[in-house]
């Protein structure tokens, strides 16, 4: 564990310029006048902890501009879900020693729904020494990313994000409802593609596009989905990094354009029993840093050798990294058959029912989508794990199976059936944990553990129904 003299510690402004998402060079020198033309009054300090959860403080805005250091106790990273702290070797997490906040100021953004105008910048977290934490989703996904570049590959990712609107539920023990549309009706599943069921929530759409445009996340594209109140958000393609940014960013961002409308807005795999899940389908595709040339096309226009060893890593190292994909004991009440979500880890062309879909697209555009992945996942660790697996595939040279031509949903089980054994399965896979991290690895395997002993404490209503009279 690093010093925690905090006088020793230098600034962690960034010396050289970064570009905001407005396009603006942003430097220390700079920063106050991004602020002062903004009429920025308070800055919200942001760092993702495991679950993605949006942590920090807020501090007024002049003196954040004097980027003098900020600290958090790095026990922020040994948190479940619950709230509660997981044992760790060192102590670490009792401790509470203090990590330094470094911002990075390409992430500067207004909070648009905030009373007092308020800025909100990403953060990475570094020891006292100057050394990354990492223990951090974002430094993980960092530390993937750097593997690609030591090649002179660049992802180029694109998430697509399922997500629930609900009526407000303040006691856990009543089911989610669908909410009251603007025709003063519920939602109605089964209704993919309708542009009336878009119309029906315009008024949360329109707040979001609103705060969306404020803060230059770019949506592409919104549909509504399969599920009663079910949307799907599409993100525009672009760095990993940048585009776990704004995942993080769209989440909270649209929980605050629904709460505006009285309604909830959940990210859970499954929210509604009867209802399907829903997803963060992950597109990859790797450009080469210097021509920019899409490396999973040759000149001919035709796949190449990095596209199949892509696939095929990931058909070899997804049931290790399905814990990042499905992250909760909810998670897999998505991934069963016949619910509209794959269980294996099979490819094919255009094929929706295949773990891995290869969408048509011209050669320039050739991607693999990923749609294991649930809404619930944290969008870094659930990106650098999916290009973990495909990185290792590509420096492995392994070949994928055949494609499949029809229904893969007949399919045996080919990921993990729960929680449990997806951990044991990261925990028995060396290479995915050299590549994410060891340290963080088996943290990671330890909160996984902890939210399912405290799942386990629960005694759910299914139990009082069939086993209360009958056992």
């Amino acid at each position: 564990m690093a010093k925690e003299d905090k006088k020793s510690v230098t600034a962690p402004a960034a010396a050289t310029p970064q570009v905001a998402h407005d396009g603006h060079s942003v430097t220390p020198g700079s920063l106050r006048d991004w602020l002062k033309s903004h009429r920025i009054e308070e800055v919200e300090l942001a760092v993702a902890d495991i679950a993605g959860v949006a942590r920090g403080k807020a501090m007024p805005a002049q003196k954040f501009a004097d980027l003098k250091p900020n600290f958090l106790p790095v026990s922020i990273f040994f948190q479940d879900i619950t709230g509660g702290y997981v044992e760790f070797e060192g102590d670490q997490a009792y401790v509470e020693g203090d990590t330094i906040l470094v911002p990075d100021l390409t992430t500067i953004r207004r909070a648009p729904w905030a009373k007092t105008p308020t800025a909100q910048v990403i953060h990475d977290i570094h020891w006292q020494t100057g050394d990354e934490v990492e223990y951090s989703p974002r430094t993980v996904l960092k530390r993937v990313m750097r593997l690609y570049e030591k090649e002179g590959w660049q992802p180029v990712v694109a998430p697509e994000i399922e997500f629930y609107l609900t009526k407000p539920n303040p006691d856990p023990d009543y089911p989610l409802e669908p909410p009251i549309g603007r025709s003063g009706r519920s939602g109605t599943s089964r209704q993919s593609y309708a542009l009336a069921g878009v119309d029906e929530y315009a008024g949360i759409v329109d707040d979001l596009y609103d705060f969306a445009e404020a803060q230059g996340l770019e949506i592409d594209t919104i549909i509504q989905e399969g599920g009663a109140s079910q949307l799907e958000i599409n993100l525009r393609h672009g760095d990993a990094l940048a585009l776990a940014d704004q995942v993080f960013f769209f989440k909270r961002t649209l929980r605050e354009a629904a709460l505006r409308h009285d309604c909830y807005a959940t990210f859970m795999a499954k929210p509604m029993e009867n209802e399907p899940g829903s997803a963060m389908h992950i597109h990859q595709s790797i450009i080469d840093k210097v021509t920019g040339q899409n490396l999973f096309s040759d000149k001919a226009g035709k796949p190449t050798d990095l596209f199949y060893g892509f696939i095929g890593g990931m058909q070899m190292y997804l049931p290790a990294a399905t814990c990042f994909f499905a992250p909760y004991v909810n998670s897999y009440r998505r991934l069963i058959p016949d619910a509209a979500a794959p269980i294996n880890a099979e490819w094919g062309m255009d094929n929706r029912t295949t773990g891995l879909r290869v969408p048509v697209s011209p050669p320039d555009a050739r991607r693999v989508e990923n749609r294991i992945a649930g809404a619930d996942v944290n969008a870094y660790l659930a990106i650098a794990a999916s290009l973990a697996c495909g990185y290792l595939g590509m420096k492995a040279g392994l070949k994928p199976r055949p494609a499949v031509t029809g229904s893969a949903y007949s399919s045996s089980y080919q990921i993990p059936r729960g929680l449990l054994e997806a951990v044991a399965l990261l925990e028995e896979c060396k290479d995915l944990q050299d590549i994410m991290g060891p340290g963080f690895s088996l943290l990671y395997r330890k909160i996984k553990q902890s939210e399912f002993e405290a799942f386990m404490r629960v005694i759910s209503p299914w139990e009082r129904e069939h086993l209360l009279l009958s056992v």
